[in-house]
């Protein structure tokens, strides 16, 4: 009788996991669908290929910030600029003297929990502007490059951004409060993705 009960309370606190687990994603899904992530990939991890990286970045943030002013479909936006994001890019690797080709392009991507100094963003499926720089086996830079959050340094600014982006207070509270709850919310739902790989791989 006892395992019997043992083995209802698991099933029934399962089951409870999966139900919030599905609430939670489908809760980062709709916040998700607001943003336009940056995912820059280095070369290598040599400290100059790393250097590399920060420099691109820094081009091909001159170029979106540009294109994303005053744009009434960000994604459309950077969709139709692609070829002047990797044009800068690559402007920039050769004024370094670099040889590597670089690859731009934007999908989703699926991203781990990610702290930044004034927010935290949770695991999921996101849109990406990846920019790839030529083996791509480096460590890579993660920002938001819509709403253009991805230097921001004060929760003023931090806040203009997300209103601008149609970001809600309350999706607002979830990536800034740094409670137990909001840790343990976000690590719930890295393990799902990580389940949902799994699966998918297989």
């Amino acid at each position: 009788m006892k395992k019997r009960w043992i083995s209802l309370t698991c099933a029934f606190l399962a089951v409870l996991m999966v139900v919030a687990g599905t609430i939670l994603q489908a809760r980062q899904q709709t916040f998700a669908e607001k943003l336009i992530r940056l995912h820059v990939v280095a070369n290598s991890d040599t400290s100059f290929d790393q250097s590399v990286k920060l420099q691109v970045r820094d081009s091909v943030l001159s170029v979106t910030q540009r294109l994303l002013k005053d744009a009434d479909d960000p994604k459309q936006a950077l969709c139709d600029g692609l070829d002047q994001i990797e044009t800068a890019a690559r402007d920039m690797l050769r004024a370094l003297g670099c040889s590597e080709q670089v690859c731009v392009r934007l999908g989703k991507e699926v991203f781990p929990t990610r702290k930044y100094d004034t927010f935290t963003l949770p695991a999921g499926v996101y849109e990406s502007l990846r920019v790839s720089i030529g083996e791509a086996n480096g460590h890579n830079w993660w920002c938001v490059v819509f709403p253009s959050i991805c230097l921001t340094a004060s929760m003023d600014e931090l806040e203009q951004a997300a209103e601008a982006a149609g970001i809600t207070d309350g999706e607002l509270r979830l990536i800034t409060e740094q409670s137990q709850t909001v840790v343990l919310r976000f690590k719930l739902l890295e393990l799902l993705q990580q389940l949902k790989a799994v699966i998918f791989r297989e």
